[in-house]
């Protein structure tokens, strides 16, 4: 795997030369500072580019043409990196080699037209189809208590980091919507054009000389961009007493979820031993949590745990009954003491380290995967698969304890089932 970073000073692009995959996948990725306000109206842009364009006028059009690209695969997501907001493209056409001459090219020039020639009149987006992407986006943020897993990392969030990034709803709030207008939406549009980081990434086996001519041709961003602020947000330190909070809904499970502040940690540990330590706490089946609290006492239903790199955050959440709320605090604050402690062996850390390069393994058979470990290693400098694989396996016992000490709990949410299972 061959990899190449070209700075255009208005974007970057980033090439990433492999013969393992029949397509050739392309992510246009914007993204800046992210502010709670412009969530929502970010949210319905991202959609509004997947209803038309100003030559396909509508989503029938938009799939009839990726079909005749041989099935080209496009979408749009909307996520939050630490300070950042992104809006990214996804772009995924067969190689030339296995249809036509000029096949990828037509992907990235139709890619180009959703991105940069929107289906705008008079200066703003068609009400009528804004209409339809505002009342979808209202159904689900009416609806989002019924998803209680998700909903509790929502207020747990809220509550656990109120006034930092991490507690903003991604899914946007409704308050926003009414304020969107065919005009604003447009104005905002141009803002983001013009105004946002822009990293532009190609995955496949191409031509080096060849992709980047077709990138300049048709993806034009003519303004320099300043130096970013840092995608890490400020470490905060965790409260002198843990701060436990709960809340009922209408359903038969309850939903726990502990947050805990990462403090004091190097680049090395946030990548290395913190992973080992997640692995072995609460990140895999063979974990602590899930054979003490599952498996050997049968105190939730689910149960695992996943560190917040950006954020300096690592979260633990379970399925309960409303029962074992305190049973089930109780052992996950044993088994972080054990890890603080250093009650696990070198069965614990080998098991770790397996499970960590079968999962490296797995993001070199996916194009995604590849491309942001490729994001990941720009926005915030970790490493590549090689160098991870090797410095992974050099972490030692001592490493991992020393990072389980800076691991504090700071909240603990309980969304509290009040269904009986009779009923």
């Amino acid at each position: 795997m061959e990899y190449i970073k070209k700075d255009f000073g208005s974007y970057k692009l980033h090439l990433i030369k492999t013969d393992k995959f029949k397509s050739i996948t392309v992510r246009v990725s914007f993204h800046r500072v992210i502010k709670k306000d412009e969530i929502t109206i970010r949210n319905i842009l991202s959609d509004m580019f997947m209803q038309s364009s100003k030559k396909y006028s509508s989503k029938r059009e938009l799939t009839i043409k990726a079909q005749d690209l041989y099935a080209a695969g496009l979408r749009t997501t909307n996520s939050r990196l630490g300070n950042y907001i992104n809006t990214d493209f996804y772009l995924s056409a067969l190689n030339d080699k296995y249809t036509e001459a000029g096949n990828f090219e037509a992907s990235l020039e139709f890619l180009s037209e959703i991105i940069f020639n929107p289906d705008v009149e008079n200066g703003k987006f068609n009400n009528e189809k804004l209409d339809i992407v505002k009342n979808t986006c209202r159904s689900a943020l009416n609806s989002i208590k019924e998803d209680a897993s998700n909903y509790s990392l929502i207020r747990m969030a809220e509550i656990f980091g109120e006034g930092e990034p991490i507690s903003y709803r991604m899914m946007g709030y409704l308050e926003d919507l009414d304020k969107i207008t065919g005009k604003s939406l447009y104005d905002f549009y141009l803002d983001m054009i013009k105004n946002d980081y822009v990293d532009i990434f190609v995955i496949g086996d191409f031509d080096v000389k060849e992709v980047t001519d077709l990138i300049k041709k048709y993806f034009k961003f003519d303004v320099l961009k300043k130096l970013r602020v840092p995608f890490m947000t400020e470490e905060k330190k965790a409260r002198g007493k843990k701060l436990i909070s709960s809340e009922t809904i209408d359903n038969t499970q309850s939903q726990l979820v502990m947050a805990c502040r990462l403090n004091g940690l190097s680049d090395y540990e946030r990548q290395y031993p913190l992973t080992l330590f997640n692995i072995i706490f609460g990140g895999c089946s063979d974990s602590k949590l899930f054979k003490e609290v599952r498996e050997e006492n049968s105190l939730c239903y689910t149960i695992h745990s996943i560190p917040n790199k950006l954020d300096n955050v690592l979260i633990v959440k379970a399925g309960i009954d409303k029962d074992n709320y305190k049973k089930t605090v109780s052992l996950i604050e044993k088994d972080l003491k054990d890890l603080v402690n250093g009650k696990f062996d070198d069965v614990d850390i080998m098991m770790a380290k397996e499970y960590y390069n079968t999962a490296l393994e797995e993001i070199e058979d996916s194009q995604i995967k590849i491309i942001n470990n490729y994001l990941m290693m720009e926005l915030i400098g970790t490493d590549d698969i090689e160098t991870k694989r090797k410095m992974m396996n050099k972490v030692t016992k001592n490493e991992i304890v020393k990072v389980a000490k800076k691991v504090t709990i700071d909240t603990i949410f309980c969304l509290e089932g009040v269904k009986n299972e009779e009923n």
